[in-house]
């Protein structure tokens, strides 16, 4: 019978380690997580990342660096925003809506401008002009 509570416990330890390490990921999908109304932030791209779960831009703006989430990898490029599109060091405007948080430089992007060109990679969260 203690083997038995045991491997219980250690079970139940396990499952609310992982469930604690998914949290992170499962806040900042979505988009509960953001403000309402549209944020607009202009500066330099000082990192970029293409993968999963989401592409990502480090955007260095009035001295501070903010973190651009983007669409999913696919919905991203299907905008056509791809691994070659911008660069480390090209000017970017990006609309969208930022954390809640007022302490976290931290948005998510609806759309992107870089290069004189346009890539909604949320279109249906566009608003209309």
């Amino acid at each position: 019978m203690t083997t038995h509570r045991a491997r219980f416990r250690i079970g139940v330890a396990a499952s609310l380690a992982l469930l604690a390490a998914s949290l992170p990921a499962v806040a900042h999908h979505g988009w509960s997580w953001t403000q309402d109304g549209f944020f607009e932030l202009t500066g330099t791209i000082t990192a970029i990342f293409y993968g999963n779960p989401h592409p990502t831009l480090d955007v260095e703006a009035n001295g501070e660096t903010w973190r651009v989430d983007l669409a999913t990898a696919r919905a991203t490029q299907n905008a056509g925003f791809l691994e070659d599109t911008a660069k480390v060091g090209d000017e970017v405007t990006v609309m969208g809506n930022r954390s809640r948080d007022d302490t976290e430089r931290l948005m998510k992007a609806v759309r992107v401008t870089v290069g004189g060109k346009t890539y909604d990679v949320y279109p249906s969260r566009v608003p209309s002009n």
